[in-house]
Formats: structure tokens, C-alpha cells, sequence
């Protein structure tokens, strides 16, 4: 998902012109997840954490549309030891997430458990700002 020129910031074209670097427009439909439809467009931060949650909310290498660097692998980490999972469910997002350009870090980890489940609330570093995300396992 690279937003940049492939050419390198100075470089020149044949005839001596510098090329430019071209930031593309991060644009895309709105998603209202409750209904599971679209409902218009987003743009910028709100993109990104809608690109968010699809990135956590797909399993990755379960379907066969998505290339390997795209999705979360978090569903064999259900039921195993504690402590252990902590630091890989870290790893884990903050690898899938670091796989978007617009995703600078991933950081300052809070686990909420509830009986089965696990809430995981984290801050993202992106170009837009730091906002905090959080996924539900």
C-alpha cells in the first residue's frame, strides 16, 4: 500500500526534470460493520482505522484473496498461557499493522480479560496522529 512516487525524492527524468513525490488519496467506502454495508466514503484517519479493524478481523492466510502480509494471526493464541500470549498478541498486531504505510508504531498494550474473552487496547502512531484501537479475542 505504498502512497509514494517509486522513484527517489530529487530524482530527475531523462530530460532533467524532477519528479515529484505523489501522495495518493487514502479515499474509500465507509463501512457500517453493524449493518454490513456501505454508507458513503471516509478519507485519512477514519480510513485508517476502518483499514484497522478489517486487518485485525481477518484471519491471515484463511482466504486465498489477501496476500500473505495481510491479516492478523491471532485465533491459535485463544486458550493458551497467559503471560505468553500477552507478548505475542503484541507482536502479532503490531506486526500486521506495521504492513500499512500510514502505521508509524503500535504501542502502550492494556489487557482486559472477561471470562472467555480479551480486550486489547492499543495506541497507533500513524502519519495522521496517535489514536487508540482496541480488539475484542
Amino acid at each position: 500500500m505504498s502512497n509514494v512516487n517509486i522513484l527517489p525524492q530529487g530524482a530527475t527524468i531523462g530530460n532533467g526534470l524532477e519528479v515529484e513525490e505523489i501522495i495518493e488519496t487514502t479515499k474509500t467506502y465507509k463501512i457500517d460493520f453493524e449493518k454490513g454495508k456501505t454508507i458513503g466514503f471516509c478519507d485519512k484517519i477514519e480510513a485508517l482505522r476502518q483499514a484497522i479493524r478489517l486487518i485485525l478481523n481477518t484471519e491471515r492466510y484463511e482466504h486465498l484473496i489477501y496476500s500473505w502480509d495481510y491479516g492478523s494471526e491471532l485465533k491459535d493464541l485463544i486458550g493458551k498461557d497467559k503471560d505468553i500470549t500477552e507478548s505475542e498478541i503484541k507482536r502479532r498486531i503490531r506486526e500486521s499493522l506495521m504492513q500499512d504505510d500510514r502505521v508509524n508504531n503500535v504501542d502502550n498494550f492494556i489487557f482486559n480479560y472477561n471470562k472467555d474473552s480479551v480486550i486489547v487496547n492499543f495506541t497507533v502512531f500513524s502519519i495522521y496522529g496517535e489514536f487508540t484501537e482496541s480488539v475484542v479475542k
